[in-house]
């Protein structure tokens, strides 16, 4: 679990203070900052940067890579002849993963791609700081950080994977577009579905699963919140998704959408919402209600984005999906291979 977590309007002003006990002679923080705040001295000042500390913008616009973390730790050994005294990651997702996967790669050998799995890290990691300025994917709080790499997209999961502190500021959300705050919301609304509705739920996966879903139908179908109160309650549901997931799985929507991102680069909000509407026969009453807030909000999900791939592509991605093997194990049990077949994936994928 993530030890310390602050929250509330304006707690991001808290960030030097938080930094400061963890301060090292020589030894920078670098800041992993998305590039949607390029450009924005006043937000930048709010970091208050030392004379020695590093801050890096990072493009939300791929899914993050194993090379891309690869290049991020060869970068910072090469400039600084100390090890960071921690990595501060600022943004979405993306951005949040990369950070979890440069601290653990700054004090472990080799590449990335080593360590896509189940804990498979041995050394623990640089401090590192998530501070989400989107809301929905859970990453803050998460044991793992997804990455695509050269034959695989999958995390790197291990009890040196989580941040050492997370500052939930739900006004860092503003600004948030509205197909960015609803496809990383219904990520989040699927983590607590494939949660609650795993053979791997536990009373304590469950409490969480349970608040963050009643959360997601207050924020996506009650018409009496406001901006404000909407801002706060998805950044409590994206923390609670997440760490209901933490303690049990995902499921079908998330090995599907894996497949989905590694072949196509398909962001992940938006393959879990391709995926999850063809769903019904894994969670009928929740595929309804996902179209429902669709409807509601009116986002156009991608169609037929699978129409025109060739078989190659199409045997990767249904490779790729059927490596998750936890995820189909906490949707269908133990005998899921008697249900999830090649053939099955195929025709799964080709509606979408």
């Amino acid at each position: 679990m993530v030890p310390k977590v602050v929250f509330g309007e304006g707690c991001f002003n808290q960030l030097s203070s938080i930094l400061s006990s963890q301060a090292k002679e020589k030894a920078p923080f670098i800041f992993l900052v998305d590039d949607v705040f390029e450009g924005n001295t006043e937000f930048i000042d709010r970091i208050k940067i030392r004379f020695n500390d590093k801050l890096i913008f990072i493009s939300a616009a791929h899914e993050p890579r194993t090379s891309q973390v690869d290049a991020l730790v060869k970068g910072i050994k090469s400039e600084f002849t100390t090890i960071p005294a921690g990595i501060i990651g600022i943004g979405g997702g993306t951005v949040m993963d990369l950070a979890k996967a440069t601290a653990i790669m700054l004090t472990n050998k080799g590449s990335a791609s080593d360590y896509q799995g189940w804990d498979l890290v041995k050394q623990k990691a640089v401090y590192h700081v998530g501070i989400p300025t989107i809301s929905g994917t859970g990453a803050e709080v998460s044991r793992t950080t997804v990455l695509t790499g050269p034959v695989r997209k999958l995390g790197i999961n291990s009890d040196f994977t989580p941040f050492d502190q997370v500052i939930l500021d739900p006004e860092l959300t503003k600004g948030v577009s509205k197909n960015q705050w609803f496809f990383t919301g219904m990520d989040c609304f699927i983590h607590c579905v494939e949660s609650l509705n795993g053979t791997f739920l536990n009373a304590f996966s469950q409490s969480y699963g349970e608040k963050a879903y009643d959360l997601c139908m207050e924020i996506f179908l009650d018409d009496t919140l406001s901006e404000e109160e909407s801002r706060a309650k998805l950044m409590m549901a994206s923390w609670h998704g997440g760490m209901s997931i933490a303690y049990s799985q995902v499921g079908v929507a998330h090995a599907m959408s894996y497949g989905l991102g590694y072949v196509l680069g398909t962001k992940h909000g938006v393959g879990n919402c391709i995926v999850f509407q063809h769903l019904e026969e894994f969670y009928p009453k929740d595929v309804l209600l996902f179209k429902k807030m669709t409807l509601k909000h009116k986002i156009e999900i991608p169609q037929e984005i699978c129409k025109n791939i060739s078989e190659t592509q199409m045997d990767t991605m249904i490779g790729v999906a059927l490596g998750m093997v936890p995820l189909w194990e906490n949707a269908l049990g133990a005998n899921w291979k008697s249900i999830i077949t090649h053939e099955k994936l195929k025709e799964l994928y080709l509606k979408m």
